[in-house]
């Protein structure tokens, strides 16, 4: 009977030699040759030397497990924050405060609000198989951070908003987007083609409804009512009331009635004219149904300096006035007959 040294290597060694003598063992039981004991008590001893080596597979497996913990290892891919563990600490198993925290960067989700009324259009999109486009835009709205694309929508509404959350999936592969940082979010939700858009300070109210102050080739407004459609935080649409091409006041519409005159940013004074004169500038682009900054026309395009009736046109070098001494000495001359002093 074989004895099992302490080695892993010698037991598996053991095990394979065991199992080769109980093959030879069955083959002289078959020709009676050998006793069935001695059959019996080489099996037993291939299932003991196989508990063995299972063994020690499980005792190797801890100890690679055991290896494993002296190294921390990082769970996800992202940005490790700043440690809270220097070189030296001890390190307790379950501590709260852990080593770091890391910060998945890419891919990264972006979670806003959306309102109530356009749920039943993004369902009805989503359940296209549509991919809404979400563009990712910075605190001033100038800069475009990223692009991604419209994830889901949460199962309840906000009663004291009106709203509902969402989020949207972006790449941020140039790590543009940084965790917890304020964006804002714009939905492409559908396209509406050969719309009028104006700017959302071209359209007022009023309590006969929307109207917009539309600029005459003869530099008068005219007030005009005008339905609108869908919107952004930018610009409106104008579905009745106004033409492809036709430009609109955008500022100063307060100061303003039907009828009034404006002037453009682009009117400047004519060469060789008088003030006040005007020169048309240049007419807006076809499809933009805007003039910016168009301004009630209250005073003259041009200033000039006012002088009195007859006063001549290049007076010279105008003398000083004289003082009340010199006035004084100039009247004692002319009493003694002399000339004014100078």
């Amino acid at each position: 009977m074989m004895r099992s040294t302490g080695h892993p290597r010698a037991r598996r060694a053991q095990l394979q030699a065991a199992r080769v003598t109980l093959e030879r063992y069955r083959t002289l039981l078959t020709q009676d040759s050998i006793a069935r004991q001695d059959v019996d008590t080489q099996g037993a001893l291939v299932k003991q030397l196989e508990g063995t080596v299972i063994t020690d597979k499980a005792s190797e497996a801890t100890a690679k497990l055991n290896l494993d913990y002296t190294r921390v290892t990082a769970p996800v891919t992202g940005r490790i924050g700043l440690r809270t563990v220097d070189p030296g600490n001890y390190v307790a198993a379950g501590a709260t405060t852990g080593i770091a925290v890391i910060t998945q960067m890419n891919p990264i989700d972006i979670q806003f609000t959306l309102p109530q009324d356009r749920i039943p259009e993004i369902q009805a999109r989503m359940a296209s198989k549509a991919k809404l486009e979400v563009t990712a835009l910075d605190r001033n709205r100038t800069a475009t951070l990223d692009t991604g694309v419209f994830s889901t929508l949460d199962n309840v509404v906000d009663v004291t908003t009106g709203t509902v959350k969402a989020k949207a999936r972006f790449a941020n592969d140039k790590l543009a987007l940084f965790p917890s940082q304020f964006v804002n979010v714009k939905l492409l939700l559908r396209t509406i083609d050969g719309a009028v858009v104006v700017p959302v300070t071209a359209l007022r109210t009023s309590g006969t409804g929307n109207y917009v102050y539309v600029i005459n080739e003869d530099r008068t407004v005219s007030q005009r009512a005008v339905k609108r459609g869908d919107s952004t935080v930018e610009s409106v649409v104008i579905t009745e009331g106004l033409k492809d091409g036709e430009r609109v006041v955008t500022e100063g519409g307060d100061r303003l009635k039907d009828g009034s005159r404006v002037q453009l940013p682009t009117d400047v004074p004519a060469a060789g004219g008088r003030a006040g004169g005007r020169r048309q500038g240049a007419s807006a682009p076809r499809g933009a149904a805007s003039a910016p900054g168009a301004m009630p026309a209250t005073e003259p395009a041009a200033r000039g300096t006012a002088t009195p009736e007859g006063a001549p046109t290049n007076p010279g070098v105008e003398k000083p006035v004289p003082t009340a001494e010199q006035r004084q000495r100039m009247g004692e001359r002319r009493r003694e007959g002399g000339g004014p002093s100078q």
